[in-house]
């Protein structure tokens, strides 16, 4: 077709749309994330793949949890000649994975699509849900994570790093809060997710922050990680076993860690007094961990 036609038709008010340099959209409205995902791949060539907040979306990762999604990112094997545009972020790798196939798109593996968009991240809330949201539904183990990170270009890598150092035992972005809040603690929490036993070796639970001197456990109950219907009931039969063992425990809400910090430190530091006043129970870390 006669470049002068394209360009009279993608003119503001045309009935077409230019998406990428020589791909074009036969009709003139805001493009859809599949019709996006299309035009990034024909433009990038055969063997491009997508990776980042969209090839994670298309994995199954919850969309609320991804961040840049106004972007496509793509990945082109090292010879081959293409740039960035619009809203294509190109990036040329030496080390180009085997695509996995979903509803006939190639997409990065999920590790590499995760830390492919944590590396372009520069705030730590945003690259923690991504890890979280990674580890819990995508089921990526931390350590794959990080070899992947090691494996691949240490440009952007220093944030994710520090992230992954912390969340290997960690299992909310409010948990990450509460390590930080914790940390400025006269006694800091000792453990982070440990499983507890009674003595007889009974499991009694698997405390978010845990004061192993006195047998003080911190939970950090939020509504999506520990009050779905499921885990309602888990969480009543948690404390009753807390308190039949003697562990005193102390319920924090996620809001309350950037709200009202002075509060709940205040309420961490009487509980602790009280738990050193009184016998410590006998309860203990479980090892190997249930």
């Amino acid at each position: 077709m006669d470049s002068k036609t394209i360009w009279r038709r993608c003119q503001p008010g045309g009935p077409w749309r230019r998406l990428l340099p020589g791909i074009i959209l036969l009709e003139n409205g805001t493009p859809t994330d599949d019709q996006r995902i299309v035009a990034a791949l024909v433009y990038a060539g055969a063997t491009a793949m997508i990776t980042g907040s969209h090839a994670c979306l298309r994995h199954g990762l919850r969309r609320s949890e991804l961040p840049g999604l106004e972007r496509v990112h793509v990945l082109i094997s090292h010879e081959k000649r293409r740039v960035s545009s619009e809203f294509l972020t190109v990036e040329r790798t030496a080390v180009l994975p085997c695509p996995v196939i979903r509803n006939g798109v190639p997409l990065a593996p999920l590790v590499r699509a995760t830390t492919d968009a944590a590396r372009r991240l520069r705030e730590r809330d945003s690259a923690s849900k991504l890890f979280i949201e990674a580890i819990q539904r995508g089921r990526c183990v931390p350590a794959a994570l990080l070899a992947e990170l090691n494996a691949g270009t240490k440009r952007g890598t220093a944030l994710p790093r520090r992230i992954l150092s912390e969340v290997h035992r960690l299992r909310s972005v409010a948990e990450l809060h509460a390590k930080v809040l914790g940390s400025g603690l006269d006694v800091p929490p000792s453990h982070w997710n440990v499983g507890i036993v009674d003595s007889c070796g009974n499991y009694l639970g698997r405390p978010d922050g845990w004061w192993d001197d006195v047998a003080l456990a911190w939970e950090i109950d939020s509504v999506e990680f520990h009050y779905s219907p499921h885990d309602y009931a888990r969480t009543l039969e948690r404390n009753s076993k807390y308190a039949g063992a003697g562990i005193i425990v102390v319920q924090t809400l996620p809001s309350r860690l950037q709200s009202d910090p002075g509060g709940a430190l205040a309420e961490l530091k009487a509980a602790y007094a009280a738990a050193k006043a009184r016998p410590r129970p006998a309860v203990k870390i479980a090892r190997p961990l249930p």
